[in-house]
């Protein structure tokens, strides 16, 4: 059991700074997931956390005790990297049993510790085998295993999943899950660049940008409420559409003008008589989207592309001016390219941002 807290933490190299005024607090039983564009500083306050960097300014504390000038090895924290780093000429059980034996542990009860992390890993059948006797999937769990024996405070992880094709990141994904299930109490940090493994990972999702957190929230409060254009746009796939519009009418909800296709759009976002006239930009999901042919409406114009993808179809829009649209119908609509169509979304789906920022949280 462990609760961290980064307080006003940065890091600076040299002159060259990469991460400011951090705030977070972790609570025991959490799995939190960094996520963020490349460069955002995800991997660097993983590392900072496990004692890897040296934090330049603020503290960071578990369990209430500050662990700044505490090395790795004293912090309670395992950490699993996009290698795996299995000893080659070591079986998986040695793999697994190394730190314990490092440790001084007796033989009865690394061989207990190990047998259970493998039960839960679902390796018990590979104990004997050497790392190249082993899918890419089995090495990274023998990974993880090395973790558990050690019953750290925190596990730590680094993109774990990149080095694995795609059917291995869904199962591999799938069996962390499933170990997170067993183990409610462990407190778990976890750095990704995809998306998918965030919203069905995390408790709480981390959005680093700017040198800073851009938004902390469960995934669907990521998802449905955004703060930011940054956060709307980065959370969900294919990315959020964004209209350049003109509010023209406020009060409880918006009403926005936009300039593709000079349709009006309402949402349930709520503006005041200063925001009249104000330009703002109009964000709906492509999911949110629907066909329509009233006065009501976000966006007019042609299908220049349609991928049918059984389940659902993408729709992709003539880009002659602005950011580009796209909207995503159930079921398969290829009659659909070269025509011109009008598309709205519910009031409730319906983002409006003015100045980058979500008048939702104004």
């Amino acid at each position: 059991m462990a609760e961290l807290v980064l307080k006003d933490v940065a890091k600076s190299y040299g002159d060259v700074n990469v991460l400011n005024d951090i705030d977070l607090d972790i609570e025991t039983g959490e799995l939190i997931v960094f996520v963020g564009p490349s460069g955002c500083g995800k991997s660097t306050l993983l590392r900072m956390i496990a004692g890897l960097e040296k934090i330049t300014a603020g503290t960071f504390s578990i369990d209430g005790q500050v662990m700044n000038d505490v090395p790795p090895s004293q912090r309670g924290i395992a950490m699993v990297f996009q290698t795996y780093a299995l000893y080659p000429h070591m079986t998986v059980r040695d793999n697994m049993a190394f730190a314990l034996n490092i440790a001084g542990k007796s033989k009865a009860e690394t061989k207990a510790t190990v047998e259970a992390a493998a039960d839960k890993l679902q390796l018990t059948e590979y104990l004997d085998r050497l790392p190249k006797a082993l899918s890419g999937g089995q090495r990274q769990r023998v990974a993880i295993g090395r973790a558990i024996v050690r019953d750290p405070k925190v596990y730590l992880f680094d993109e774990p999943l990149s080095n694995l094709d795609a059917a291995l990141r869904v199962a591999t994904r799938i069996e962390i899950a499933q170990l997170k299930e067993q183990m409610p109490e462990s407190t778990m940090v976890y750095v990704t660049h995809d998306q998918v493994e965030a919203m069905t990972l995390a408790s709480r999702i981390v959005v680093l940008a700017n040198k800073g957190i851009a938004q902390v929230g469960t995934p669907l409060e990521l998802y449905e409420r955004p703060n930011s254009e940054f956060v709307a746009q980065f959370i969900g796939s294919p990315q959020m559409n964004l209209l350049d519009g003109e509010i023209v009418e406020t009060g409880a909800q918006t009403r926005v003008k936009t300039d593709r296709g000079g349709g009006t759009i309402l949402s349930d976002y709520p503006s005041t008589a200063d925001d009249m006239g104000a330009r703002v930009r109009v964000g709906i999901r492509p999911e949110d989207m629907v066909r329509t042919d009233a006065g009501d409406y976000a966006f007019e114009g042609a299908v220049n592309i349609t991928e049918a993808l059984g389940e659902v179809t993408l729709l992709y829009f003539q880009a002659d001016a602005g950011d580009p649209v796209i909207g995503k119908l159930p079921g398969v609509h290829s009659e659909l390219r070269r025509q011109t169509l009008r598309m709205s979304a519910p009031a409730g789906k319906v983002h409006v941002f003015r100045d980058g920022i979500s008048l939702h949280y104004r």
